[in-house]
């Protein structure tokens, strides 16, 4: 296997791994400062604390793949700033996030989140690349098993037309 074989840390990334890292790490800095306004909109206690468990994995994730990118030698994309915390009585009605639309949100980020992390499981050949990412999965799996139970207990989730079986007469 040539370069291939031994330590996955040394063997080289390849440019789907670079890009898809580095996009991935690109994407959590966004959603990392989206999440931060969303957590000066949210009313709701137990919707601001998914919302911090969600900024601290994210920045968690952030943290390994910086690392093994500057590891590589690639430069990292630009971080935007810090959100200021702001006082939710200081937002106009009219301008506010609701709480269910900060939840629906955050349920569709994590899932987005879910394919990116699959994609790069996928296409990965070196272990540790794919090791990490079905961690960032399985992290993220829970945290949306989270704010589905925030969304079905607090009467947020709006399901789809329920499918059901006529019997016969």
């Amino acid at each position: 296997m040539g370069i291939l074989s031994g330590n996955p840390q040394n063997e080289p990334l390849h440019y789907g791994e670079v890009f898809g890292a580095w996009s991935y790490l690109l994407t959590s800095k966004g959603t990392v400062a989206g999440y931060q306004t969303k957590v000066n909109h949210a009313g709701d206690e137990d919707l601001r604390k998914l919302l911090m468990e969600a900024i601290d994995l994210c920045q968690q994730e952030m943290t390994q793949i910086e690392t093994i990118l500057k590891d590589n030698g690639v430069a990292l994309p630009p971080t935007p700033p810090e959100r200021p915390n702001a006082r939710i009585e200081d937002i106009p009605a009219g301008a506010k996030f609701m709480d269910q639309e900060i939840a629906a949100a955050l349920s569709a980020s994590i899932a987005a989140g879910l394919v990116a992390c699959s994609q790069m499981i996928g296409q990965a050949i070196r272990e540790d690349i794919a090791m990490m990412f079905g961690q960032f999965h399985t992290q993220k799996a829970a945290l949306g098993g989270k704010v589905l139970r925030l969304n079905k207990e607090k009467g947020w989730l709006i399901p789809p037309p329920l499918h059901l079986n006529k019997t016969e007469e």
